[in-house]
């Protein structure tokens, strides 16, 4: 008998909605406090200081009001399941971007915050999940595009913590739960197979890799770890062997090794 075709997971729009807006606002109310010091400080994102960092954060929720803004798409083109393996294509784009608008900006990204904020709301208001933008990487749905959004402003704020010690911008619970499922969604799709469960509680669970499927019992081959340090290790921020050391995964089974499928995006 054939194993059972996976469904693809929904998002509850209200949540992921209320989720983005809450995101970008805790990291606004963040921004505002960051002295000229702080906004010079470097990244882990190669070259970008943190001022470069936060204008690339409102330029991620920016594109929302930008591409609702533009004429709608005649057909739909990328799927969200897509989304996570083509972002590394555009990353010479964005980082030429985020540069132009950091530059724009100047000192005053609290304006840059302000306006990116009331133009999203203003477009979300009057815009259905099932409408279609023109993403950079083809037309989507504006329900699957925001789902990629609370992935863009989790993954950046944690970068931002990271650049500023003592910072502490909290993470949004729905918008945390829907990019840790996401990106485990990926590495099922990445790696498919029913032989090795990865556990992030309290969001996700899915089974992957290829080998003996698992039925009943405690499964032979289990990965867990929490939210933040599963969504490090599928973008690249940490790595699969200091997760371990740091004693923030735990691993069991001669399949649970996932170095190999790490990081999902680039």
């Amino acid at each position: 008998m054939p194993p059972a075709k996976k469904r693809t997971r929904t998002y509850d729009s209200a949540k992921i909605r209320t989720a983005v807006l809450a995101q970008f606002g805790a990291v606004r109310e963040a921004v505002r406090t960051l002295t000229p010091e702080q906004l010079a400080r470097p990244t882990r994102l190669g070259d970008w200081t943190v001022h470069e960092l936060a204008a690339h954060i409102a330029m991620v929720l920016g594109t929302v009001h930008r591409y609702l803004s533009a004429p709608e798409p005649a057909r739909h083109e990328v799927a969200l399941m897509d989304w996570p393996f083509v972002t590394v294509t555009a990353a010479a784009q964005v980082d030429e971007d985020t540069r132009a608008l950091a530059e724009t900006a100047g000192a005053d990204l609290d304006e840059l915050f302000t306006r990116t904020l009331t133009g999203v709301e203003e477009s979300l208001a009057a815009a259905p999940d099932e409408r279609l933008v023109p993403s950079r990487f083809g037309a989507m749905t504006l329900g699957d595009f925001l789902v990629t959004r609370t992935v863009e402003l989790t993954v950046h704020t944690d970068d931002l913590n990271d650049a500023v010690p003592g910072l502490d911008v909290p993470y949004d619970r729905q918008a945390l739960a829907a990019c840790a499922r996401l990106l485990a969604d990926a590495l099922a799709l990445k790696a498919p197979g029913a032989s090795t469960e990865v556990r992030v509680p309290p969001y996700a669970v899915v089974q992957c890799v290829e080998g003996p499927r698992h039925t009943r019992g405690t499964p032979p081959n289990v990965v867990e770890t929490d939210p933040l340090t599963w969504v490090r290790l599928a973008t690249g921020r940490t790595d699969w062997t200091s997760a371990l050391d740091a004693a923030k995964v735990s691993a069991s089974g001669e399949r649970a090794d996932l170095s190999g499928l790490l990081p999902i995006m680039g």
